[in-house]
C-alpha cells in the first residue's frame, strides 16, 4: 500500500539526515591530520557581520601538518588569527603578512583517547535518531493498523522492514564509528 510505503520511505529519509549529520560530525573531530573541515565552525568579523572563515578567504593544506588561511583582504588577517585563537580548537595560528599559518600539531595519547569519547558520544546521538525515526514510523504503522486501514499482516511486514533499515543504518554508524577511532588512534 502507499501510505505503508510512504511511512517507510520517511523513516529512511529521517535516517540518511542523522547519517549525513553523523558524517559531518566526524569530520570535526580531529585526527592528527589537517584538514580545512576543522576551521568550519570558525566565524569572522566581515563589516559587522559574523561569516564563516571559507567565506572571506581560501583555506588550504599544502601538508598533512599545515592549514594556510588566505584572506580576500589583508586587513582580516588580525581578525582571522584572533578567532582561531579563541576558537578552543587548540591551534597557535602565525601569519608572515599576507597568509595565516597553522602548524596542526601531533595528538598526544590522552588527546587522542578524549576524540576517540567524542567521536562515540556522537555516534552513541546518531544511533538514538536512528532508533527515534524508527519509533516514529512504528507509531504511524500502528495507527494504521488500529485505523482499520490495512491489515495485521501488512503491519507486520512493513515493520520488519522498518527494523531491517534501522539495523543497517546503525551497522552503517558503527563501521564509519570504527575507521574513525583507527584514524585517531593511527600515530
Amino acid at each position: 500500500m502507499e501510505e505503508l510505503e510512504l511511512i517507510y520511505d520517511m523513516a529512511k529519509e529521517s535516517m540518511e539526515r542523522t547519517i549525513e549529520h553523523f558524517m559531518k560530525e566526524l569530520v570535526h573531530i580531529r585526527a592528527g591530520r589537517a584538514n580545512p573541515a576543522m576551521l568550519d565552525q570558525i566565524r569572522v568579523d566581515y563589516y559587522g557581520n559574523h561569516v564563516p572563515l571559507n567565506q572571506v578567504s581560501n583555506v588550504n593544506t599544502p601538508d598533512a601538518r599545515t592549514i594556510t588561511i588566505q584572506p580576500w583582504e589583508k586587513k582580516m588577517i588580525n581578525a582571522i588569527e584572533k578567532e582561531i585563537m579563541n576558537s578552543g580548537l587548540g591551534f597557535n595560528p602565525t601569519n608572515n603578512g599576507d597568509i595565516v599559518i597553522i602548524n596542526v600539531p601531533a595528538l598526544t595519547e590522552d588527546r587522542r583517547k578524549d576524540l576517540v569519547k567524542q567521536a562515540r558520544s556522537e555516534a552513541e546521538d546518531s544511533r538514538i535518531g536512528i532508533r527515534g525515526a524508527r519509533k516514529d514510523a512504528m507509531a504511524e504503522l500502528k495507527k494504521m493498523e488500529n485505523g482499520a486501514h490495512v491489515s495485521e499482516d501488512l503491519v507486520k511486514d512493513e515493520e520488519k522492514k522498518v527494523q531491517d533499515l534501522t539495523d543497517k543504518f546503525i551497522a552503517r554508524i558503527d563501521e564509519m564509528l570504527t575507521k574513525k577511532e583507527a584514524e585517531i588512534m593511527t600515530v
